[in-house]
């Protein structure tokens, strides 16, 4: 009598994304798929954080290493959780297990893309004025690293959550379906990770106060007023 066998997980399949094997994935809970995924949060988001925090010494690239997969892996639980509420008001009959889990792969194939542009991360650092005790958070190198390391997250994060669109319509049955709900996980996906970021600060740092891992006034404001501000200052 033949046995069913599970299905093996492989590096390259992850890199592919082939919607029928993520969902076979998805359904039997293969432990491979999560291990590789937070690994690959902590070791391509962290390398980015590193490269970010460099700007200042090296007390802060660390702290800014650990914050950012810590940030990431937070968004991964609270979306997956909200997003596996929404999405059967959407038309699409997932758990909030396999949520989390497709959540999750999201947000390993940003951490990957994150990590493969740490290099320029750390390109920009170099060759931006180096942070000191003249620099304002008016300073128009301050506005303009601030701006384009959140524009490399957010085009990362877009990239990760858009693999999940062949999954999402082959899962629903439908593309119009499908569409609806990869909008509105984008959607959370922006404003809950965004939020989690201004808390925990991975990547915006008062240069006029010393190295914190998290301070108090990180809990007042916004992450959308201070990229805002930075790009006005740029532009103005």
């Amino acid at each position: 009598m033949l046995t069913a066998v599970k299905p093996a997980f492989s590096v390259g399949e992850f890199l592919r994304a082939e919607a029928r094997r993520l969902r076979e994935w998805m359904a039997q809970r293969d432990a491979g798929l999560v291990g590789f995924c937070v690994a690959a949060v902590v070791v391509g988001a962290g390398l980015y954080g590193a490269a970010m925090g460099s700007w200042r010494e090296p007390l802060q690239s660390l702290y800014t290493g650990i914050k950012l997969p810590l940030a990431i892996l937070l968004t991964t639980l609270g979306n997956g959780l909200l997003n596996g509420m929404l999405a059967p008001l959407l038309g699409l009959n997932v758990t909030l297990r396999q949520s989390l889990g497709l959540v999750l792969f999201g947000f390993a194939v940003t951490a990957v893309i994150l990590g493969a542009l740490s290099p320029v991360a750390l390109f920009l650092v170099w060759n931006t004025p180096p942070l000191n005790a003249a620099t304002q958070l008016t300073s128009p190198e301050y506005g303009f690293l601030q701006l384009a390391l959140a524009v490399f997250i957010a085009v990362a994060g877009v990239t990760g959550c858009a693999r999940l669109w062949p999954l999402l319509r082959e899962w629903a049955g439908n593309a119009q379906i499908g569409g609806r709900v990869l909008f509105a996980w984008l959607a959370t996906n922006l404003f809950l990770g965004s939020q989690v970021c201004w808390v925990l600060r991975p990547f915006l740092w008062d240069p006029a106060g010393p190295p914190r891992f998290i301070g108090r006034e990180y809990l007042h404001g916004s992450f959308f007023e201070t990229v805002f501000e930075a790009a006005r200052r740029l532009i103005f």
